[in-house]
């Protein structure tokens, strides 16, 4: 590992926290791609399987965030072990109805209930942060948090749509509900780097989502989510269609695998200037990456494809942590993290869920035009909200790269 990814871990406690993380976060790309395979599976309809990871996108989208308010004024112990037991009885509850073939709307309300999942990943960055704020290795931490969440994706999908497909298709996410629990009770036994909660009296009781930054870095992801949302639907069933529905699990890894190599390397270099501009260039970046989608016309070269996609993920959702410090109240900043995931969220729901019935209507290959049009969406939203990212609001905790520049300048 290089030397600033092992300074990270000389606090007593990192190694522990970061681990349980990695364990807990699994579940984010195993249970939605596992639902997609085992309804797709059961009863051949993609369109129900995307609606239901719609339903659950959707559901983290509006509770998730709740949640992390809590966490923010409680503590994540009291709040993530009752919200997680939750999640677990809606993923049992899902499981089941499945394998009896019961009726849609139950699944639909299992689904739901399964957003109550807490964002792990937010968890543990507002661990570091809490660790090393102000100081480059935040910077650091943040990138390799980012490629945790690109190992998960690189082995999530493999695990649940292989256990899936070779063994029973419930498989998958029966796994990746048993990651949740030993994710969240290990990360929450941790007490000792758990960050200080904040009650309401101290920052008023108000959404994070107030400030104007925020609301753009989250409008954007909206739509950086539907090309999240679409990819994993669309490849499943362009490997299906060819008759290897069982590669869509490698073909998705390797779209993972080129963010986790961007990370590794963005991590390890120290950058001057604006990070919205850096933000801004990764989003439209993204957006590019996806018109090679529309014309591929096998698996191998859809791989490729998607590898050189996936450069783009890493380094501008590493620089979006960066600019919700710079806007964000630090005694929000989980609930600030979590807003973007909901912003994900929700373009996944809409993502998955378009991008499934265009499948049913045209194909596969048709379905890659989603993503496209959704990367063009981010482009212009970001755009159009740059202006509000060069404000950052007064009295915010202000990004690593900030607190550098402004050493540099009182030096000088």
């Amino acid at each position: 590992m290089p030397s600033p990814y092992r300074a990270l871990f000389a606090e007593p406690g990192t190694k522990a926290f970061s681990a349980a993380g990695l364990i807990g976060r699994m579940p984010l790309s195993m249970m939605g791609i596992g639902v997609v395979t085992m309804v797709s599976q059961l009863t051949g309809r993609y369109g129900l399987a995307g609606a239901l990871s719609a339903a659950m996108a959707l559901s983290a989208a509006a509770v998730g965030p709740q949640i992390s308010r809590l966490v923010d004024r409680h503590g994540q112990r009291r709040v993530l072990r009752p919200a997680t037991l939750v999640a677990l009885a809606a993923t049992a509850g899902l499981l089941l109805t499945a394998h009896l073939r019961g009726p849609d709307w139950v699944l639909f309300v299992c689904a739901a209930g399964i957003g109550t999942v807490p964002s792990l990943g937010a968890m543990v960055r507002s661990r570091w942060a809490a660790l090393y704020r102000g100081t480059p290795m935040l910077h650091t931490a943040y990138s390799f948090e980012s490629v945790v969440d690109e190992v998960c994706f690189i082995f999530g999908p493999i695990v649940s749509i292989g256990l899936s497909t070779a063994w029973f298709p419930e498989a998958g996410p029966l796994l990746a509900a048993c990651f949740l629990a030993a994710g969240v009770l290990w990360l929450t036994a941790q007490r000792a780097t758990e960050p200080e909660p904040h009650p309401r009296e101290r920052h008023g009781g108000g959404s994070a989502l107030r400030a104007r930054g925020l609301q753009v870095l989250v409008a954007t992801f909206v739509a950086t989510g539907a090309i999240f949302g679409a990819v994993d639907v669309v490849t499943v069933a362009f490997a299906d269609e060819r008759g290897h529905k069982s590669t869509a699990s490698l073909v998705l890894a390797l779209y993972a695998a080129g963010s986790c190599v961007a990370g590794v390397v963005f991590g390890l270099l120290r950058f001057r200037g604006a990070p919205e501009r850096r933000w801004l260039l990764g989003v439209a970046g993204m957006a590019v990456s996806m018109i090679p989608l529309l014309l591929v016309g096998n698996l191998p070269l859809l791989a490729v494809a998607l590898f050189v996609a996936g450069l783009s993920i890493a380094p501008t959702m590493i620089t979006t942590m960066s600019l919700i410090e710079e806007h964000v109240p630090r005694a929000q900043l989980t609930e600030g993290m979590t807003w973007v995931s909901t912003g994900l969220a929700v373009g996944i729901a809409v993502g998955s869920s378009v991008a499934g019935w265009v499948i049913d209507a045209a194909g596969a290959r048709a379905g890659y035009g989603v993503p496209a049009v959704s990367g063009a969406v981010a482009v212009v939203v970001g755009f159009l909200g740059y202006r509000r990212l060069r404000r950052p609001a007064t009295g915010r905790g202000g990004t690593v790269e900030q607190h550098s520049e402004r050493e540099e300048r009182h030096v000088a």
